[in-house]
Order: C-alpha cells, then structure tokens, then sequence
C-alpha cells in the first residue's frame, strides 16, 4: 500500500510550480438551478465543495500575510488539477466575499484510488437464498415502506482492480461508484496534496489548510434539500428520503433502514445507529422486567412488616432516635421516616435480587448478541477484510517534526517531533496531568460531602422536629431527605460544569502529548474522556452506595471528617433510597441537558443564520452555499454520542439494583435520542465524509469491563446498601429461639431488634443536645443506623453483639455466590453464543469462492492458453529439429 501511495502522490511533491505555471480553477456564474449536483456544464458531478474568502477583499490580515495565503491556496488547487481532479470556481450568491470551488473527480481518477484504497466493489448478484425468520411478519410492521426506500440489492465485492475491470459489474460508470465512494475519494486526495514546502519538509492536507484559515470549509453536498424532492428528475433525493422515514418525530417505532443511512452517510455513521438501535431494543426486554419488579414492589409495599412498625404509632411512636448532629440537632420520633420507609419497600424487596441477577445476565446476552449482528454487518458492509488505508499524519505532528531518526522497517531516515527521551518526558507529564484532574473531580466529590455534613445542620434547625408533630411537611420533608435532594441537584450542576471544564483539559493534554495519527488521537483522548466521566458521574453513586454510614461509630464516639464534621449517617433503613434519588436525577438531568446541548444550539445557529441570509438577500441560492449555512460535524465525529451513551449503559448496568426504572428511562431516551440524532445529522449539519469502520472500536472493550464490574457492584448494593440482608438473617435466625421469642419466623420485632440503645447520659460535651422540655424521663435512644451493637449495661456495651457478626458472614457469603453464579452463567453464554452466526459464514465462504473464481482463475485461463501456445510452438520446433532428413 505505502508503494502505491508512493507511486501516486510523490510525484506531485516536487518544488513547488512558478506562478505562470499554476493551474487555475474555471469560473462560472450560478446558473440559478438552486438544486443542482453538477458543474455548470450538467455532465461533471460535484463531488467535494472548498470554501474559502477572496483575499483581496480581507480586512482582517495583513498585506503580506494575504499574500502568502493566497499562494498557498493557489498551489494547492494546482496541485489538486496535477493530481487530476476538475475544478469549477462560482462566487457566492449572499455574500460576494465568498467563493466556491467545486470538485469533481474523472472515472480514470476515481478508478487509480479505488485501487489505491482498496475499496470493495459488486463483481455479481449475491445468488445466496436468504431465509426469512420466524419473526420476519412481526418486524415487517415496523419496517420502512420498501416502496417508498426499496432494499439495496447485494452483490458479491471484491477489492478493485484496474486491470480485472471487465470482471466488475459495470452497468453505468456514472452510477458505478456512488456519491459516498466518491466523496471518500476524493477527500484521500484532498488530504495528500502538497501545498507549500519548508526546511524540506513538506506542508500537505486540506486540514492544515482549515486550520490555518486559508480556507473556511470544505464538504461533500447533501443531494436534496430535507423539505422537499429535488427538482431535478434524475436525483434520488435521499437526504428527503431519510428526513421523511426516519429522522421525522412520526417514525419513532419503527425499525431504522440501516443499508439506507450507510449508503448516504457511510459504514462509521451506520455501525453507530446499527449499535444504537440494538441497544435501545435489547432495553426493551430490561424495562419491561425492571416495571415489573417496580410494580411487584408498589403491590407488596402495604405488606412490608418493617415499614408498618415504623408508621404504628405503638412501636414507632414509642421510638426516640438519637441526634443525628452535635448540639444543634434534637432528639425525634421514629415515625418520621414514615413516607420514606414506604418509599423504600418498593425499590428494596426482592424483586430488586431478581431484577439484579437478570441484569448481570442481560449485559452478557447483549454484548454476545451485538457481536453476532456486528459480524453480520461487517460482511453485508464489506468490512470483512477491511484494510485501513494509510493513515495521514496529523498537521500538528507534521508541523512539529525537526528530530531525524532512522526507520528500522525502511532503513530510511525520517522527521519525529521528539526524541525518545522527549517522548518519556511527554508520557509522564500527561500522565501526571491526568491523575491530577481525576484527583481534582475526586475533591469535588469531597466538597458536596461537606456541604451535606454541613447543611444538615441547617435543615435540622429550619425543620423542627418533635415527637408531638403532626404537621404534613415533616412526612415528606425531613432534615435527610432535604439534604439529599439538594446535595443530588447541587452534585448534578457540579457535574455539567466539570463536564465542559475536563473536555477542554483532555483535549489540551490529547494536543500536548501529541499522537501522530487521528486514530491514534482518537483512542488516546477516549481513554482519558471516559476515565474522566466515569469519576465524574459516577462517583458520588460510589460514595452513597458503598461509603456513607459505613464509618460513623455511635452516639457516644461519632466519628468526624477534618476534626469538624460529623460523619454523615443513612436514614434508618439505609442509604438505598438516597442513592436512587441520586440515579433519577443524574439519569434525568443528564438526558434533558444533552438533547438541549446537541439539539437546541445547532438548531439555534441555523436559525439565526437563516433570518440574517434572508435580510440580506431573496436570491435564489445553490445548494453548495445552502450547505455551507448549515453546523459542521466537528473532528470527533460521534465521540461525543458513543460516549453519552457508554455512561448511560453504566447507569443502567453499574447501580440498576437501587433503580429498577433506569433501564425504562434509558429506553425513552434513546428512542428520543435516535430520532433527535438523525434529525441533527439530516437538517442541522453539513454532510459528512463518509468513512469506513469495522466495529464500534475502543467501546466494545469499555462495555465488556463495565460489564463485570456491573456484577460486583449490584452484589454489593444488595448486601451493604440494602436492608435486604439484616432482614433475612433477622427472619431465619433472629425471630426465633434461642436469640427470638417468637415461636414461627416472623418479620415481627424487626424495628426495635436492630435500632441499638444508647444511654444518654454517655454522651460527651461537645456533642451532647440541649434537653428539651418534652423529653420527660426518658433515658435511652435508638441508634439511626442498623449498627447492631450491645446495650448499656452490658459488660461488652456498644460493641458489635453477634447478630452484627451473622449479618456480616452473610453479606460476603451473598456476595460471593451471586457473583459466582453470574460469572458461571456469563461464561456458558459466552461459549455457547459464537460470534459468527452460521449463515454469516457460509456467505463469507461463497464470496471468497465467487472472488476467487472471477479474478484468479480467468488470469489461469489466459496464462494456460497464452503458455500452451508457446509450448506448442516450442515442441513444433523441438520436434523439426529431430526428425531425419528425407534422402
């Protein structure tokens, strides 16, 4: 490939031509057909469109400096008419600043790089019968009108090759390669062609030229607008075609037209909907089981024995817990947390176990299942044996590259930014810097902390608390639930802030550290974004989940954060339900934040350029300049959505046993977010360019890790963040002799069997509460958490008794079985789902055979009749040589 590449572009990096022997662009006026794809000769394709601003009408440079721009713009459309493409320059219609030049590749260009790119293209008719499955009358409901987007027929593909042309299946050279092909095409061109030279080193590639500002945009066309048809007969419309069908609100259940979306936009921007899609109806089997195991909770939470005993008025009434902050903070009555015990009998019951192992099973049958329709796609989009063209070295790197060193491979020596200890020096400093930022989002975590720690304090003294109250707030609105509410708000602001913050941090170490690739760039700055967002987003759930109330000690020796706060504890039937407040609103913030970060603003900009073209102009305007108006794509492409939707599958996967709804509230958003992006990609952006992908990349490995660790954290939400386990332990052990009275297991006595003692006047002075006058002569409270620990009087008083010691045996013994059965049934899914399915195999074997048989053995055939002619003619002269002479 580097030989080929070589031979094709080298060439054109000589010394930059004199002036009179640039070529130039032809120029032609707007021939007032606002939805033409051609030159103004109606015969030559636009295939790419350069913008740029006419320098001699620049204010904003200087003299010297338009000059030098103006000469690199010519050489390098001089260069772009030496390598063969066509150029056409028409001056803008709106703003007479402006200039277009429009692009078109010939057949004989198009066919040297499709050779040089190793692009597929159809050799015969796929003649492989496919079968339709059992389900194929149901999904036909859902499916796109075949008569209005008619299914692509499938051919056989090849890698093309000039000298087998006649074995391709040409059947018009203008429709051989569609305009996606040709678009990719000629932006490879685009990106290789030499612009200026300096200290022999050679300046190339249209992104330099962008960066630089010699030119404003370059874009393949849209070929329609998304309103209506095009007016010319012969165009297929497929931009309006896409809008209609799949990108409009109204086709919100129905089934994407994948071929359709990879044929306009290609194989990266389709494996993305493809993966999207799959995602979203693999999250309708979860939501359905996650409602259920919600509903089975709301149905049963009348019948929660423990959520009864705190609302009974003879039990919980007769409950006074202790202070749950130094001095300013009163003693209270127990059935205050009467709404949120009933709140948590719906999310904590064992519906929530169920829902928790279904879950650690569904990610694997999701990502097993994706594999399969991944190897399915990659053959139907001949991505197989894709071979990634050589990449561009990126501008930033080129510009950089003063040190030689020798290539072991070519024995040639080459330019490289840095030396090898320059690169060691890089290496640690981006690594320093990235743990620096994680550190910095880990204080964050750090600050809301305190700022619970520390409003609480506030609450407690705004909302009076009294054993005698009856007041209605005080039954929803407790000094707990205020806190976490606030904290979960202030905690999600935080986190949308530091959001933009680390993107633009991630992005300047990405550019320091300096890859030579857009890959490699790319990959780089994925795995520092997502290390980023993981901390960011999810670790105030971690702390909710597994640290609050894990470390406070008792009433008599709390434990303090910075020798200050008073270490915060769970409400009295622990922190599950905090952290499904916290979920909710992360999960729904989140969503409505994007679509109105991703949707409003584009839409936003277009409008207002819109209304300021309409002001200045009521000209009819051509489609490349229509074009122009619209948002471009961006260099990262669909980074930003993979990665929104990676840390969605996180929510959904990592704490989906405090939230069983996560999954039905991911699957409305990403019915939304389909939608939403294939409007934003039709009406809002320029086209892209179209690119080839074989899979998902980098974010396949994420998931699968997710994945794992979604296993291990459900196990331990179940068994320290839940109260699902004291319960059970209470139940088969505790109700019963020798440490119960009741004679049958009961939930009976659970309340006041777990909520430890402590007499109050163990209290020590800096954290002792001012007595009230109602407290009358009582001696004791209860300790908010479960803390099972042994009463005053006892010789071993307020250390963990042995009820604490089963709960804990039976916390890790829970843990380690769920874990181990979830991993021994992942492990069988794995091994019994392969990745190819059968059928994809056998349609991978017969286009071999098919390739095989059209390029291969024809050359055989002209090899045997050209070789058994010369030896015919050989043994004629063999055998004249010997025969005797006639006497």
């Amino acid at each position: 490939l580097v030989l080929e590449l070589n031979q094709v572009i080298i060439p054109t990096y000589g010394t930059v031509p004199d002036q009179q022997n640039l070529h130039t662009p032809e120029w032609a006026d707007f021939d007032d057909k606002p939805d033409s794809l051609f030159f103004n000769d109606g015969q030559r394709r636009i295939d790419f469109v350069l913008v740029y601003e006419d320098e001699s009408k620049k204010t904003t440079h200087k003299r010297s400096d338009r000059k030098k721009q103006k000469r690199k713009r010519q050489v390098y459309e001089s260069n772009l008419i030496n390598n063969g493409l066509q150029l056409e320059a028409t001056r803008s219609v709106l703003d007479e600043k402006l200039i277009f030049v429009k692009v078109h590749a010939p057949w004989e260009v198009l066919c040297m790089y499709a050779e040089v790119m190793h692009i597929k293209l159809p050799l015969q008719p796929n003649d492989l019968k496919t079968r339709d499955s059992a389900f194929n009358w149901f999904s036909r409901l859902f499916r796109v009108d075949e008569n209005i987007i008619k299914p692509e027929q499938e051919f056989f593909t090849a890698p093309f090759q000039k000298e087998h042309l006649s074995n391709f299946y040409i059947q018009d050279k203008d429709t051989f390669f569609n305009p996606a092909t040709r678009s990719r095409i000629v932006h490879f061109i685009l990106s290789r062609v030499e612009y200026a030279t300096k200290n022999n080193v050679k300046k190339f590639g249209i992104n330099k030229l962008l960066d630089t500002g010699i030119y404003k945009a370059a874009f393949p066309l849209h070929d329609s607008s998304f309103r209506h048809l095009s007016t010319d007969p012969d165009c297929p419309s497929e931009r309006y075609l896409l809008y209609r069908e799949w990108a409009h609100p109204k086709n919100i259940f129905k089934l994407q037209p994948l071929d359709f979306i990879r044929k306009y936009y290609g194989e990266k921007i389709g494996i993305y909907f493809a993966w999207l899609g799959f995602y979203t109806n693999m999250l309708i089997v979860a939501a359905v089981v996650g409602v259920g195991c919600f509903l089975y909770g709301c149905l049963t939470k009348d019948n929660c024995t423990w959520s009864q005993e705190v609302c009974d008025p003879n039990i919980g009434g007769n409950i006074i817990m202790c202070p749950q902050c130094d001095k300013a903070c009163t003693y209270w009555n127990l059935t205050i947390t009467c709404e949120s015990s009933k709140k948590l009998c719906i999310f904590d019951s064992f519906g929530t176990l169920v829902f928790a192992v279904f879950m650690g099973i569904w990610v694997t049958l999701f990502l097993e299942f994706w594999k399969r329709r991944q190897a399915e796609l990659e053959y139907e989009w001949d991505t197989v044996e894709y071979l990634e063209q050589e990449e561009q070295v990126r501008p930033e790197y080129e510009a950089r590259c003063t040190h030689v060193v020798m290539n072991e491979i070519t024995q040639q020596e080459e330019h490289v930014p840095y030396t090898a200890c320059g690169k060691c020096i890089r290496m640690t400093f981006c690594t320093s810097a990235v743990f620096f930022w994680i550190l910095l989002i880990i204080a964050s975590v750090i600050g809301i902390i305190v700022y619970r720690l520390s409003v609480f304090l506030v609450f407690s003294a705004m909302l009076s608390q009294h054993i005698s109250g009856t007041e209605t707030i005080l039954k929803y609105l407790t000094p707990q639930t205020a806190t976490s509410v606030t904290a979960s708000l202030i905690s999600f602001i935080v986190i949308m802030v530091l959001n933009v913050v680390y993107e633009k941090m991630a992005i300047l170490i990405t550019d320091f550290e300096l890859p030579r690739t857009q890959t490699d760039y790319e990959n780089s700055l994925t795995t520092k974004m997502f290390l980023f967002q993981f901390v960011n987003y999810y670790s105030s759930c971690f702390y909710i989940a597994f640290f609050k109330g894990r470390f406070v000690g008792h009433p008599g020796n709390p434990v303090y954060w910075l020798g200050k706060y008073r270490n915060e504890e769970c409400d009295p039937g622990g922190c599950l339900l905090e952290l499904t407040t916290q979920l909710a609103i992360i999960v729904g913030g989140k969503a409505i934040w994007n679509n109105i970060q991703e949707v409003l603003l584009p839409w936003v900009k277009n409008l207002i350029g819109r209304y300021c073209a309409a002001t200045r102009s009521e000209k009819v305007v051509p489609r490349w300049e229509q074009d122009y108006h619209l948002q471009p794509i961006g260099k990262l492409g669909l980074f930003y959505e993979y990665l929104e939707m990676v840390i969605q599958f996180g929510f959904v996967t990592l704490f989906v046993a405090s939230f069983p709804l996560a999954p039905l509230l991911a699957l409305i958003n990403n019915m939304l977010e389909i939608r939403l992006d294939a409007w934003k990609l039709t009406t809002q952006f320029r086209r892209m360019v179209t690119q080839k992908a074989q899979d998902i990349g980098a974010w396949q490995p994420i998931m699968q890790g997710i994945a794992i660790l979604a296993v291990v954290t459900n196990a331990m939400i179940i068994a320290f963040t839940s109260d699902m386990i004291p319960r059970l332990v209470y139940y088969w052990s505790f109700s019963v002799p020798p440490y119960g009275s009741h004679s049958s297991h009961t939930m009976k006595g659970y309340i006041n069997s777990t909520l430890s003692v402590f007499n109050i006047s163990d209290f020590k002075n800096a954290s002792k509460p001012f007595s009230p006058s109602w407290f009358g002569n009582q001696t004791t409270c209860r300790q908010v958490y479960r803390d099972f620990r042994y009463p005053p009087g006892h010789q071993h008083q307020y250390e963990h008794n042995i009820y604490y010691w089963h709960v804990i045996a039976a916390k890790l013994a829970f843990i380690i079985v769920m874990e181990h059965v979830i991993y021994f049934v992942k492990f069988i899914i794995s091994y019994v789902i392969p990745d190819v399915s059968e059928k994809t195999k056998s349609k991978v074997k017969r286009e071999k055979y098919v390739t095989q048989k059209l390029l291969h053995e024809n050359d055989l055939k002209v090899v045997k009749k050209t070789m058994g002619k010369i030896a015919d003619k050989i043994f004629k002269g063999v055998d004249s040589t010997f025969r005797p002479k006639a006497e």
